[in-house]
C-alpha cells in the first residue's frame, strides 16, 4: 500500500495486507539456508523457525558460532550444517555473514547459486561495493534483500515480546519472476513489523550513515563531549551520567518513541523545553558539515574500503576488543555500569 511520510508517498507492506500464512504459502516448497550465526543469523532463522518455516544454518564448525546454534536448539546434520552443505541444500541462501565473511566465502556461494535459487542480504554492502567485495551474483538467481532497523538481538526480543521490528526490503535481481513475493514474505517472516521499499543503493548509504552517525558514533561522541564538560566543571560522575546518558534512555527517549520529539518536549518542565527549543538549531548547524563529511565518505566508497581492510586483518578481533575496552573502560561507562545496578527493577 501507499503511505504518506511527512508530504512523500512511499510504498509499504503490513502485515495485514501480507499475513503470515501468506507468507508460508509463497515459500512453502523453500528450504531457507540461513549462512552465518553471529549478528542477524541467530533472530533472523530462530524467527523464521518459529513462524513455521523450513530453516536451516550453515556455520563454520568448531567454532563459537556452531556453539551457540547448538544451544539455541539446531540439530547437527538435520537442522545445522556446515557452511557449503547449508549451500547446497537451500533454495534460499540467506548471506549473512560478516562483510568481510561475505567476501571470504563467496566463492563457495557462487559456486551453489544454481538456476531459480535466491540470494538475501541483509545489508546493501556487498553488491553495491562489488568492485572491492567481488560479490557479483549470476543473472539467473533472485537477489532480495530484507534490512531490519535494529540488530538481530532485538529483532529477536522484540519478536518474543509479540511486537515487531520495521525492515526495508529492496530487489536487486528478479529472475524467476517471483522476487517480489519472495522478499516480502521473508520480512514478514522474520518478524517485521512492515517493510518499505528500498533499493541496495540507499539501504548500504543510509546504513552506513546512520551507524557511523546518530545511531552509534555520534551519539557516543555527543555523550562524551558533555560528560566531559560537566566533570570538568565539577560534577560527580553519577551526577555527569545521569544527566548525559540514564535520562535519556531511560525517561526520554521512550517518550520521543511513543509520540515523537515534540510530545517529550510537552511532557517536559517548561524550563527544559525552551532550552530545547533554543539549542537544537545550534547543535543541528554544528554537527550538519560532520554529517556531511560522512555521507561523501560513505558514498564514494572509503567507508567501504576502511572496513574491508580493517575486518579482514587476521588481529581484527583482538584489535576490535582493544577499541571496546578503552570504552568500557573509560569512567563514563565505569559509571554507567554501577548507575544500572542502582535501577529499581534491579533491587
Amino acid at each position: 500500500m501507499k503511505l504518506k511520510f511527512g508530504t512523500v508517498e512511499e510504498n509499504v507492506v503490513t502485515r495485514e495486507e501480507f499475513p503470515l500464512e501468506k507468507a508460508k504459502e509463497v515459500l512453502k516448497d523453500e528450504v531457507i539456508a540461513v549462512l552465518g550465526y553471529g549478528v542477524q543469523g541467530p533472530g533472523q532463522a530462530l524467527n523464521l523457525k518459529d513462524n513455521g518455516f523450513n530453516v536451516i544454518v550453515g556455520q563454520r564448525k568448531d567454532s563459537k558460532t556452531w556453539d551457540k546454534a547448538v544451544a539455541d536448539g539446531w540439530v547437527p546434520g538435520e537442522t545445522l550444517f556446515e557452511l557449503e552443505e547449508a549451500c547446497e541444500k537451500g533454495t534460499i541462501l540467506q548471506f549473512l555473514l560478516s562483510d568481510a565473511g561475505q567476501i571470504a566465502l563467496w566463492p563457495t556461494v557462487k559456486k551453489h547459486l544454481t538456476p531459480g535459487k535466491a540470494l538475501y542480504f541483509s545489508h546493501g554492502f556487498g553488491v553495491t561495493y562489488k568492485e572491492q567485495t567481488g560479490i557479483v551474483p549470476p543473472a539467473d538467481v533472485d537477489v532480495i534483500l530484507v534490512a531490519p532497523k535494529g540488530s538481530g538481538t532485538s529483532l529477536r526480543r522484540m519478536f518474543v515480546e509479540g511486537r515487531g521490528l520495521n525492515s526495508s526490503f529492496a530487489i536487486f535481481q528478479d529472475a524467476t519472476g517471483r522476487a517480489k513475493e519472495r522478499v516480502v514474505a521473508l520480512g514478514i517472516g522474520v518478524g517485521s513489523g512492515y517493510l518499505f521499499e528500498t533499493d541496495f543503493y540507499k539501504e548500504v548509504t543510509s546504513d552506513l550513515t546512520g551507524e557511523r552517525g546518530s545511531l552509534m558514533g555520534a551519539i557516543q561522541g555527543i555523550f562524551a563531549a558533555q560528560y566531559e564538560v560537566l566533570r570538568a566543571n565539577g560534577h560527580t560522575p553519577s551526577e555527569a551520567f545521569n544527566e548525559t546518558v540514564e535520562e535519556l534512555t531511560q525517561s526520554l527517549m521512550p517518550l520521543v518513541a511513543e509520540n515523537g520529539m515534540d510530545w517529550m518536549y510537552a511532557n517536559c518542565s517548561t524550563t527544559a523545553q525552551r532550552g530545547a527549543l533554543d539549542w537544537w538549531k545550534p547543535f543541528r548547524d554544528a554537527t550538519k558539515p560532520v554529517f556531511e563529511d560522512l555521507y561523501n565518505s560513505v558514498k564514494t566508497g572509503k567507508e567501504a574500503a576502511k572496513s574491508i581492510e580493517a575486518n579482514s586483518k587476521p588481529d581484527y578481533r583482538v584489535k576490535l576488543e582493544e577499541e571496546l575496552k578503552e570504552l568500557r573502560d573509560s569512567e563514563m561507562w565505569q559509571a554507567g555500569a554501577t548507575v544500572r545496578k542502582l535501577r529499581p527493577e534491579n533491587n
